[in-house]
């Protein structure tokens, strides 16, 4: 069984690191509630994208004066070779222009509107106050020095894009506070290259670990020590049993961090986990009595309300994250 919610001392300061100080150990006793002294860190998913459009400078801005504790970027590379931020393949989906971002310069994406499609109620506010796409130099440069950024590789291949964002990182001296995360792990292969790149580990081994966990496999594989962790809180999934003559496929909403999942990511020391689309109270409080270093936010603006509105210490139910009543 877990121990009790207590904030332990780390040596280490400096990877996701400056994302919490210390890692939390996970929650919960078997006569009582356990007590949490210390609340998840905030990270702004794509700068914001409940705040403003979505990896924009004004998106960066408003989550800083917000309060958030860190910034999650996502990063693909111009036709001209400049790292950039933009997330889907296709210019169409947010801004008023087609076609991929490596179509396109990054002067021109400078010039496209990346806040078209974002709507505050029943309007288009950025519409008539365009906000263009921002190369990955001048977030960085418009991020406090002392906010750990969280780089997000979108688009292949892989090793030009991790080239030129390691020398944007090498010019600017960003090394010390960003973290690199992908989805793809051609990405991992490519900036293994760089002895002082900090990667989470790949999706892949996060999301086998959870489920074996999850599926009383017993945790045959904790994380290495120092290890960065990143995956949902809750997410959509589809479990596939393969028969003789066919397949079974259910659909399930799969509630991936538990007492148990988070006691076998911390078997080794200093370990971080961050709960990917945490949006909600409850889903904040939970993460908190799990233990959980920081959350990827949409909306830093409500999550810190969420956060400054929690009274401390937090009590939490013995055994399965959730805030006593």
């Amino acid at each position: 069984m877990l121990s009790s919610v207590r904030l332990t001392v780390c040596g280490s300061i400096a990877s996701l690191i400056m994302l919490a100080g210390c890692a939390l150990t996970p929650t919960a006793t078997n006569n009582g509630p356990a007590t949490v002294t210390s609340l998840p860190k905030i990270i702004a998913h794509r700068g914001g994208t409940g705040d403003a459009p979505e990896n924009t400078l004004e998106a960066i801005r408003l989550s800083i004066a917000h309060h958030a504790d860190a910034m999650w970027l996502t990063v693909q590379l111009s036709k001209d070779g400049v790292p950039v931020l933009y997330r889907p393949a296709d210019l169409s989906a947010l801004t008023d222009a087609k076609g991929s971002v490596s179509a396109f310069t990054a002067a021109e994406l400078a010039r496209v509107n990346a806040g078209w499609s974002f709507r505050r109620g029943d309007t288009y506010p950025y519409r008539d106050h365009p906000a263009g796409i921002p190369t990955l130099r001048e977030a960085l440069r418009t991020i406090p020095p002392a906010m750990p950024v969280i780089l997000d590789m979108k688009a292949l291949p892989a090793a030009p894009q991790a080239q030129a964002v390691a020398r944007i990182l090498d010019e600017e001296s960003a090394w010390p506070r960003v973290s690199i995360y992908s989805t793809e792990a051609d990405y991992q292969q490519s900036f293994a290259g760089y002895p002082q790149a900090k990667l989470f580990e790949s999706r892949d081994a996060t999301r086998g670990r959870l489920v074996r966990v999850l599926l009383n496999q017993g945790c045959v594989d904790a994380p290495a020590e120092h290890a960065m962790t990143a995956f949902e809180l809750h997410r959509a999934m589809t479990v596939s049993e393969k028969f003789t003559l066919g397949e079974g496929r259910s659909d399930v909403k799969a509630t991936l961090w538990t007492p148990s999942t988070v006691a076998c990511f911390r078997q080794k020391p200093d370990v971080r986990i961050v709960a990917i689309a945490v949006n909600d109270a409850a889903d904040y409080r939970t993460a908190a009595c799990l233990g959980i270093d920081a959350v990827l936010a949409d909306s830093p603006s409500h999550m810190a309300a969420v956060r400054d509105g929690i009274p401390m210490p937090l009590k939490c139910v013995a055994g399965n994250g959730a805030v006593a009543q």
